[in-house]
């Protein structure tokens, strides 16, 4: 068995990195997709058409995409993180120009032969973004005022633009996850705590901004009686189901709520309803365990990295699938407004689903070379 320590600087053969390859972690993903297409094939019926199949074809391209990802060099990647960026930020822009609406909101570029969602390529993209920059500086520069004034651009133009679009959620996860980002990179507590007040302050500024539906969520999730056949229909339908769901669910294709065409969006933001009533309390604590299997594999891979970059960027990617997870999981219960952020790899989806194979890939590139040290500064790469 070699040794990657060895490989500081230098070249690794595609046979190491595919003998570095952790063929475990592809596996657990592989299970989650499946209980996603499980799911989907039972929202249509027990049909694997219109969405199991094409669920099922997405994350097939996603594996081939995950591991072509993870074999390509990190400083490679680190030297694509601004184009990248670049990309994502024009698709971006040519949403709010020529962009098409999508489940009520204008999000979807249509490029003939496939068509996405760039705010989903953003999160991905910003991530890399950020942690390219950060990499160049020392501890001590980061908490540089001088020095915030570039990555704070970088988070909150494509802030800006997704939520013109608009799509809160996608905004609040851009958000969410720049700011862990800068955390981790060791920016002082006082400019969160900063930061934080001026949000509290702007609060009133931006309720009145909001939508009027942005409004009738919020007032929704805190009273979500007021409007049971309106504006709570989805929260009400939510709670029904996951409760009558009990402890071991009403059987595989079983569930009334879901099966009767009483809850809404089934397929994308409630699947995680759907799954809870049809396999019950536990079934959902399976698919929540093994989110938490990749959760904790990804932090790992951070912790272990020697070059900030990567440490960085599988911190960022973890938060990420994190904050999915956290937010549709809640949003469902009634813990959180209801908003659109699909259940990574269980939810259908098509930009959403390739999107985060490619986040993996990243993930396994710097697991692969976790053992490679890469100088700081601009010079390291241009």
């Amino acid at each position: 068995m070699f040794d990657l320590r060895r490989f500081t600087g230098q070249e690794m053969r595609l046979t190491e990195k595919l003998a570095e390859f952790n063929w475990a972690f592809l596996l657990l993903l592989t299970l989650i997709a499946s209980i996603g297409i499980a799911m989907l094939y039972s929202v249509a019926e027990g049909s694997f058409t219109p969405w199991a199949m094409r669920q099922a074809g997405r994350f097939a391209a996603g594996v081939c995409i995950m591991i072509v990802v993870s074999m390509v060099d990190l400083r490679l990647w680190m030297r694509l993180a601004y184009p990248l960026y670049a990309v994502a930020l024009v698709m971006l822009v040519a949403v709010e120009i020529i962009g098409f609406v999508g489940m009520g909101a204008q999000r979807w570029l249509n490029l003939g032969f496939i068509s996405i969602q760039p705010s989903e390529v953003m999160k991905v993209t910003l991530i890399l973004a950020l942690a390219r920059y950060f990499h160049g500086l020392t501890l001590d520069e980061v908490s540089h005022l001088r020095n915030m004034i570039v990555p704070l651009i970088l988070t909150v133009v494509p802030v800006g633009l997704v939520v013109l679009q608009p799509d809160l959620g996608t905004a609040i996860l851009l958000l969410a996850s720049g700011g862990v980002l800068f955390f981790v990179a060791g920016l002082r507590w006082r400019y969160f705590i900063i930061a934080g007040s001026g949000v509290l302050a702007a609060i009133p500024i931006i309720w009145s901004r909001l939508h009027d539906y942005q409004r009738n969520r919020v007032l929704t999730f805190l009273e979500p009686e007021r409007d049971p056949l309106g504006t709570g229909y989805h929260l009400m339908q939510s709670k029904i189901a996951l409760g009558s769901g009990g402890v071991f669910g009403k059987g595989f294709m079983e569930g009334t709520q879901s099966q009767l065409n009483f809850l809404p969006e089934k397929h994308t933001d409630f699947i995680f309803t759907m799954l809870g009533e049809e396999l019950g309390l536990v079934g959902g604590l399976v698919l929540l365990t093994l989110y938490f299997v990749v959760l904790m594999f990804s932090l790992n891979v951070s912790l272990q990295c020697r070059n900030q970059f990567g440490r960085l960027l599988a911190m960022g990617i973890s938060m990420i699938f994190f904050f999915y997870i956290f937010i549709n999981a809640a949003m469902v219960m009634g813990l959180l407004p209801v908003v659109g952020v699909p259940l990574p790899l269980v939810s259908y989806g098509g930009t959403s689903m390739l999107s985060l194979m490619f986040a993996f890939g990243l993930l396994m590139s710097v697991h692969i070379h976790r053992h490679l040290e890469i100088s700081r500064g601009p010079s390291a790469f241009w």
